[in-house]
């Protein structure tokens, strides 16, 4: 994870720990939390926009297509 053993992940709690006290983590954590949620859902809002647009939008028809379509047309004239 990101190069860092379990040494170093350790050490860095300790000085989490230092810093913000015992009493103030669970709501950091919490907060951590809803951050993530709140990202994770607007994510998959987007994604599904983006997915329903894609599905209402035409299909443009290809060259070949629209000339297949002209060729026996013009040769009945």
């Amino acid at each position: 994870m990101f190069g860092l053993g379990t040494t170093e992940l350790i050490i860095i709690m300790f000085i989490i720990l230092l810093v913000f006290g015992a009493k103030k983590l669970p709501e950091l954590a919490q907060g951590l939390g809803k951050g993530i949620k709140e990202f994770k859902k607007a994510s998959t809002d987007i994604q599904d926009e983006l997915k329903v647009d894609d599905y209402d939008a035409p299909k443009p028809k290809s060259k070949i297509q629209s000339e297949e379509k002209e060729t026996p047309d013009s040769k009945t004239e």
